[in-house]
């Protein structure tokens, strides 16, 4: 099993953190997401509980459910379908307001379903994904400070 844990503190408010987050149609505007789109809409919001999104980043494709979503605080998601073996137990992200900031904590758990090669596999993959979370958080910052 492989986990990837990320906390940062964005120059960002909460409200605009969240709302880049949970636009899932849009998550194409992050570099390194080569598509992305909105396949159901959510529960009460288009894009909260019960939403599913696909995404693209080069050629991992994958489905996600959001699975729990308290705007403008934590949002929840589960890979549902994926073109590699890999089995997802779960991601969360959770905000919390630090003044003018946002501390994030995103937390996502999966296991590589590939004997023997599976978990040194699995690792590289938490590696490129946590660089992937890291570079949407930076240019969600990015975002907050041109407009």
């Amino acid at each position: 099993m492989a986990t990837i844990r990320l906390e940062r503190t964005l120059d960002a408010p909460i409200d605009h953190v969240f709302e880049l987050l949970s636009d899932h149609a849009e998550y194409h505007r992050f570099r390194g997401i080569t598509d992305s789109k909105l396949i159901r809409e959510g529960e009460s919001e288009r894009n909260g509980l019960g939403a599913r999104r696909s995404v693209a980043t080069g050629p991992i494709r994958f489905e996600e459910e959001i699975t729990a979503f308290e705007r403008p605080t934590r949002m929840g998601y589960l890979i549902r379908e994926v073109n590699v073996p890999l089995e997802h137990d779960g991601g969360m992200i959770t905000l919390e307001s630090t003044g003018g900031g946002t501390r994030v904590l995103w937390v996502s758990t999966f296991t590589m379903r590939v004997p023997l090669v599976g978990r040194p596999l699995g690792s590289v993959l938490a590696a490129t994904f946590k660089r992937g979370f890291s570079s949407v958080l930076s240019q969600i910052e990015r975002r907050a400070g041109s407009g």
